[in-house]
């Protein structure tokens, strides 16, 4: 059974969450996003969304110029995905990869609360281009994807689920006392060559569909 596009770019949202470098810093955004409004989370949120949805739509742009090429774009992004799902596996020990944490900017300096609403939609806008680095392999599977395919709706689309599975953790958080992130705090070096493993089967896949649509 082939488990639906949306589906599994809400799970890389999700996975994307559990980056070393994501995680240390959702429950300061959480905690300063509550000082002042419940709607801030949200608004957080759509900012992600919006962020994440254009940049899709230039993935997609780029991958309709060259639809007449389609199997080049599948077999290369197969071999992209391949690549940045080894990257995950073998990826040094995580104090190299907080080198890219972008935490400490948020730590006493950015309130979002402060700012209201509209600074929450900032705050999500412009965390949707902050944490690239972190969640690159993740985000560049999915920009592969919607490239290949070349549809602008359906690739601003895929990345607005896609970030739907980053929000559901930030709500979660900023909602609910009890839940807690540090069982995937714990394990999350794991979890992450885990999903470098869900990326490769992904890129065999996509390799394998190539075959299929040359024959």
């Amino acid at each position: 059974m082939i488990v639906p596009m949306p589906v599994v770019a809400f799970g890389f949202g999700l996975l994307s969450v559990l980056s070393p470098c994501i995680l240390p810093v959702i429950p300061l955004i959480a905690a300063y996003s509550t000082k002042s409004s419940k709607l801030v989370p949200p608004m957080i949120g759509i900012g992600l969304s919006i962020s994440f949805a254009l940049m899709g739509v230039l993935a997609s742009a780029f991958g309709s110029v060259f639809q007449h090429y389609k199997l080049v774009l599948q077999v290369a992004g197969g071999l992209l995905i391949i690549f940045l799902g080894l990257c995950m596996i073998f990826e040094p020990l995580e104090h190299k990869v907080r080198a890219l944490i972008p935490g400490k900017g948020f730590t006493g300096r950015v309130h979002p609360g402060e700012a209201g609403n509209a600074g929450g939609l900032m705050l999500g806008f412009s965390l949707g281009i902050v944490w690239t680095p972190c969640i690159g392999p993740m985000l560049g599977a999915i920009l592969t994807i919607v490239a290949v395919e070349g549809d602008i709706l359906y690739g601003a689309f895929l990345l607005v689920i896609y970030s739907l599975g980053l929000v559901v953790p930030l709500l979660a958080i900023a909602y609910t006392t009890r839940f807690t992130l540090k069982p995937f705090v714990r394990y999350s070096m794991q979890i992450k060559r885990v999903s470098g493993f869900i990326l490769v089967i992904m890129g065999l896949y996509f390799l394998y569909g190539s075959s299929v649509y040359a024959f």
